[in-house]
């Protein structure tokens, strides 16, 4: 695996690895995350894909074959539902992987990665927020990848209320 720096171009490859993303939990009755309706019939869900593409760090897996295998988006400003942290961070604005490669090491190694790159940046402090309903899963998952959880949240959805928890990582 290989992960490089993307941009604009990857949009299409982030949207499919999201729509699969969404399949993928529906099929296992978890909507609570991100519904049952893919991406790319959100035009909403599309643009800010798009914008995240273009204006952040987007980082991207691939395997031996070049194929995109997981996406991480990084910027230096968090999400405006987002405690403030305080002090200078980078924030993974989108983390996902091919869930026909679940546990095979793509989202640690793009964790891994953003640690680095906040470290070549001096920052301090790595943050991430994930949807922290149902059984709490997705939490466990990032703090097996070395996240702390610190602030939980509930943002508010047409569909209703959205728990969520907000990790860190002191580089």
């Amino acid at each position: 695996m290989k992960i490089r720096t993307g941009g604009p171009e990857d949009a299409a490859d982030t949207l499919a690895l999201l729509d699969a993303a969404v399949a993928w939990l529906a099929a296992r009755g978890r909507t609570g995350q991100w519904g049952d309706r893919p991406w790319t019939s959100r035009p909403a869900a599309v643009e800010r894909v798009h914008r995240y593409a273009g204006d952040h760090l987007l980082r991207a897996a691939e395997d031996a074959d070049g194929r995109t295998v997981g996406v991480c988006v990084l910027a230096e400003e968090a999400p405006e539902y987002a405690t403030a942290a305080g002090e200078r961070e980078l924030y993974v604005r989108l983390l996902v992987t091919d869930r026909g490669r679940a546990g095979s090491g793509i989202g640690a190694a793009l964790v891994a990665d953003a640690v680095e790159e906040a470290r070549r940046r001096g920052i301090g402090l790595l943050r991430v927020d994930c949807y922290a309903g149902d059984d709490g899963k997705l939490v466990a998952q990032y703090e097996r990848l070395g996240f702390t959880p610190t602030d939980a949240f509930e943002a508010v959805r047409p569909g209703g209320p959205w728990p969520g928890q907000i990790l860190a990582i002191r580089v």
